[in-house]
């Protein structure tokens, strides 16, 4: 980054970088313990998570509140705008990522004393732990400015599509082969959906990588790369008597 003439300009700068990342460090644990408490059957770790979710929220006002300022007082050009931006959308998708991880806090919270087919609830944590992967990756290209890990996070979207498919579906069977399974699979189904969702909005900060470092939308003008059809299946549930 380019050092400016206003000492004061170059610390405000240094300020949004140390909150995002400050934002991307809660952001990762939230998702990792949601994950543990998940398998655990842990309550008290998915409570841990639904109350870690206001300093994430809390940051995000100040992160927003602090760019636009900086925009309306320095009036920054060319990278230093970019850069001013990019803070703003990856702070917003760090938010929703942690929206996300609650809300699977909150399911396990529902489902902790239920019963749970432990082959499925593993399935979903392999999930998780690409996605964590993804999303720890992208940080670290957000951190360097790596255009390269950030596109290879992009193109990683496919395959976290697809394996959410392959979970709908198996989930969907169970559901089929036996109603006493629905209520805990429905649950298991929406930690599924909203693992899948932290997916995208690791897809969105990378798309926020590349506008960062060359100044152009390229990479989120093109078709990502979707393996999800989920949202088209045609399923019959059976119906308790």
């Amino acid at each position: 980054m380019p050092n400016h003439i206003v000492s004061s300009y170059d610390t405000e700068l240094e300020n949004l970088r140390r909150s995002i990342s400050e934002m991307g460090g809660i952001a990762e644990k939230m998702m990792t313990d949601s994950g543990n408490a998940l398998v655990r059957r842990d309550v008290p770790l998915a409570q841990a998570v639904i109350g870690a979710d206001k300093r994430l929220d809390a940051l995000q006002h100040e992160i927003e509140e602090r760019a636009i300022l900086l925009i309306a007082k320095r009036q920054p050009l060319a990278i230093d705008l970019r850069e001013t931006v990019s803070a703003i959308r990856v702070s917003n998708d760090l938010e929703r990522i942690g929206d996300l991880s609650k809300n699977v806090a909150k399911r396990v919270v529902a489902i902790a004393e239920q019963i749970q087919p432990q082959k499925i609830v593993v399935a979903v944590q392999h999930m998780g732990d690409l996605v964590q992967e993804q999303l720890k990756d992208v940080l670290d290209a957000y951190a360097s400015q790596d255009v390269k890990s950030a596109l290879d996070v992009w193109e990683r979207d496919d395959s976290i599509d697809a394996l959410y498919n392959s979970l709908f579906r198996e989930l969907l069977t169970y559901m089929m082969e036996d109603p006493r399974n629905i209520s805990f699979c429905t649950h298991l189904l929406f930690c599924a959906k909203n693992i899948e969702r932290i997916g995208d909005h690791t897809t969105n900060i990378a798309e926020t990588i590349h506008y960062l470092v060359t100044g152009t939308n390229e990479l989120a003008e093109r078709d990502r790369p979707k393996n999800d059809a989920s949202n088209y299946a045609t399923v019959s549930l059976p119906v308790s008597a």
